[in-house]
């Protein structure tokens, strides 16, 4: 057998029995998910995601009653995930993310109370209610070396996905010179 092609094949079985290759082939478990806020809209994308097996929501932090009956029936999923405060759902549930789904002003609280925790935030768009707001958050992260994203639900579409193959995978189309986007509506008003 030629050199090149043994040495290849000592990389290719090297490779397999790493660390890094063995798990991969093991299951991953469901992300713990902590619910910060039902307020805003993008919150049934991840109340519906429950079922999917790849979350589980260990807690729900709203302080309206109501509205978290409402939601919870509405999904199938009881009551004993609510909290009445973020603080105590943290203290209680020990998530590993938190999504935000309350009003922009109360997203830099949610950063405060998750980041000296380690607990990975998502907020919705926008990130912030202000540049010095954007920049405490950002500074938190780095702090406590968390991951701070805004969620833009529109690239989550599995439409969205399979347009990106078509062009940048597949080149099915040529170069895209422009791109134009129609939203629903104008934001938040807050």
């Amino acid at each position: 057998m030629p050199r090149p092609l043994l040495l290849l094949l000592a990389l290719f079985f090297a490779l397999l029995a790493s660390p890094a290759a063995r798990s991969q082939t093991r299951p991953v478990a469901p992300l713990r998910v902590g619910i910060a806020g039902l307020t805003h809209t993008h919150v049934h994308g991840i109340l519906s995601q429950a079922k999917r097996g790849d979350i589980v929501i260990v807690g729900i932090a709203e302080a309206n009653r109501e509205l978290a009956e409402r939601f919870l029936k509405q999904y199938g999923l009881p009551m004993s995930l609510v909290y009445p405060s973020l603080d105590e759902m943290l203290k209680k549930t020990k998530p590993e993310a938190v999504t935000a789904f309350g009003s922009i002003y109360e997203h830099l609280g949610v950063v405060q109370a998750c980041a000296p925790r380690r607990i990975h935030v998502m907020v919705e768009k926008p990130l912030a209610v202000s540049v010095d707001h954007a920049r405490q958050m950002a500074a938190l992260a780095k702090q406590y070396h968390i991951h701070l994203l805004t969620n833009y639900e529109t690239t989550w579409y599995g439409s969205n996905r399979q347009a990106y193959q078509l062009v940048d995978e597949q080149h099915a189309i040529g170069d895209i010179r422009r791109l134009v986007a129609h939203d629903g509506h104008q934001g938040p008003k807050e």
